[in-house]
């Protein structure tokens, strides 16, 4: 289980580190909100540790422009920082904007991520249908004379994504249109086996003979030779998007919906063309008003236009607009509880539901502070396979011997997993603190339910920033 530590401390510092361009912030006599107006500062440094990565040292910082306040809880502006490293070589740099007003009409909303990560999770396609060795996971933690096994899910992967995309009225700001330009470069292959024994002791190392499932897919042809090392995606996005939400950062009210087509034809400079489309729809019920108790949920289908969509973009869920890309199906900004990148296929269907308990709210040192709490239901399944057939001819290999060994070792494997998916279902509940309605830090904790739970993992704490939707 992937544990995410974000120190604590800096709760108390946030308010700190808060400025107003403006002091004429007031309060309205029903809810006794401050109206924040100016720029406000959130800045967080970020401790984590995984088994595999080393420990995560970074920091991130939100910056809101609320301007003369009169859309607060919405900002004119915001940006988005963040830098982190592991002890054992990855990297994570983010850096986003969002902007309401430079483009008359319109909103503007770009980013950058650059991930590179040794140690990524790959546990193979479709779900159940690829068998997750649990039992030889669990023991390489437990006992002292079996080498740690979970390297065997491990790709090495660097992941470089930009965005800008725009967003206009079509009708009474419910109504909107969405367009985009998105570019992606991803660089994959097999982990690098000294970093990830780097200071294990030798019975721990994770031997040269054990090939990992990414060699095994790649030996038995799932992933083929024209895709398998990654490759360059230049892709146009066009959308439709309905919002009555009373305000973004945390809604109380409204439904959010979204629906898109993502086009990467050859001629926009794709190496691996594709398209895929998706589809989003957010609905929050106030249950008691003045934000103390929301029901909320989010039901999502993300769908693939034939069979040639390159494993590597299979992962990422579409966003346009004031998000960015992500893994999914499986972590925080997905599917809470379940192993990261679990879950994928050509088609995926997923949900997210929430009870949201606002229990206290005040203000301390010019600033709107809540605290929350949530009840929450995850869960996905992948509804169309990605092709998973032994994909090699026995021409393709030295002898006769390594063809049979090989259609032999794939066999065994595939007998191991289940003929189909089947939903991947989570439980959990989490903490929430909320200052000014937009910087939202959380802890979470989520587990995996059902026949074939232990199929995705242990569960899994989070600290992070902002609601999952």
């Amino acid at each position: 289980m992937k544990i995410r530590l974000f120190l604590t401390i800096a709760f108390a510092t946030l308010t700190l580190h808060s400025i107003s361009a403006q002091e004429q912030d007031s309060s309205t006599s029903e809810s006794k909100e401050i109206i924040k107006t100016g720029y406000n500062f959130g800045p967080l440094p970020a401790v984590a540790f995984d088994a595999d990565k080393g420990f995560q040292l970074g920091a991130l910082l939100n910056i809101y422009d609320f301007g003369n306040g009169e859309n607060y809880p919405n900002t004119r502006q915001q940006w988005y920082f963040e830098a982190s490293f592991f002890t054992k070589g990855s990297q994570l740099y983010v850096i986003s904007y969002d902007n309401k007003f430079m483009i008359p009409g319109i909103r503007f909303s770009t980013a950058l991520t650059i991930t590179n990560d040794k140690a990524m999770d790959f546990y193979g396609f479709n779900g159940y249908m690829s068998y997750f060795d649990y039992e030889k996971v669990d023991a390489g933690k437990e006992r002292d004379d079996m080498y740690f096994y979970t390297p065997k899910y491990r790709i090495n992967r660097l992941a470089a994504l930009f965005k800008a995309d725009f967003t206009g009225n079509i009708w009474k700001n419910k109504l909107f249109w969405e367009a985009g330009y998105h570019m992606s470069y991803f660089k994959v292959g097999a982990i690098n086996r000294e970093k990830i024994n780097k200071n294990k002791d030798e019975n721990k190392v994770f031997p040269d003979s054990e090939p990992t499932l990414f060699e095994q897919y790649r030996t038995w042809g799932i992933i083929p030779d024209d895709v398998a090392d990654g490759g360059f995606n230049s892709t146009a996005r066009v959308g439709l998007l309905y919002d009555t939400r009373d305000k973004e950062g945390a809604p109380s009210r409204g439904v959010w919906a979204e629906a898109h087509m993502i086009l990467a034809p050859k001629w926009l400079g794709t190496t691996n063309p594709y398209y895929k489309y998706s589809a989003t729809f957010r609905h929050y019920l106030p249950i008691v008003k003045n934000d103390k108790l929301t029901f909320a949920y989010r039901l999502n289908y993300e769908g693939s236009i034939g069979d040639d969509v390159p494993y590597y973009v299979l992962p990422y869920i579409t966003t346009m607009g004031q998000t960015y890309d992500r893994d999914g199906m499986g972590g925080f900004r997905t599917i809470r509880g379940i192993m990261r990148n679990r879950v994928h296929g050509l088609d995926m269907a997923s949900y997210n539901a929430e009870i949201r308990w606002r229990f206290v709210s005040f203000a301390l040192w010019k600033q709107n502070i809540a605290f929350g709490l949530n009840l929450f239901s995850d869960g996905t399944m992948v509804t169309r396979q990605y092709d998973m057939s032994f994909g090699r001819d026995a021409s393709e290999f030295a002898t006769t011997a390594e063809f049979q060994a090989a259609k032999s070792e794939y066999d065994e494997y595939m007998s191991r997993g289940l003929d189909r998916d089947r939903p991947h279902v989570t439980v959990g509940a989490g903490f929430r603190f909320i200052m000014n309605q937009n910087f939202i830090v959380c802890l979470e904790y989520g587990k995996p339910v059902g026949k074939y739970h232990k199929q995705d993992g242990n569960g899994a704490f989070y600290i992070n920033t902002g609601y999952l939707f």
